[in-house]
């Protein structure tokens, strides 16, 4: 089973690694526990809207990438491909999102 919180750990903490800073550092300058920090990292808690905010300012990091870096991730544990542009009709709400009835 795919699980975004799994997902979004692993993305958080191997940005964390990359600038080569510790769950201490990233955890002070974000305002957040360091227990919690970590458990957000291992996938055992849900993060916020709030707190992933924080955690991303922390890391000089768009939201959006975060969150594009998760989506691409889970779309290959599914095996599916994520067009980089918009198909059309979905920008203007002409057409229906997949599946949607």
């Amino acid at each position: 089973m795919i699980l975004f919180r799994q997902e979004l750990g692993d993305v958080l903490r191997d940005a964390r690694r990359a600038q080569g800073r510790t769950l201490r550092q990233v955890s002070s300058d974000a305002r957040v526990s360091l227990g919690y920090l970590s458990e957000i990292e291992r996938g055992q808690k849900e993060a916020s809207s709030e707190l992933l905010v924080s955690v991303t300012d922390a890391l000089g990091l768009p939201l959006s990438f975060v969150l594009r870096e998760v989506s691409d991730r889970i779309a290959v544990a599914e095996r599916v491909t994520i067009p980089d542009t918009v198909p059309e009709g979905l920008a203007d709400g002409t057409a229906p999102l997949v599946g949607a009835s």
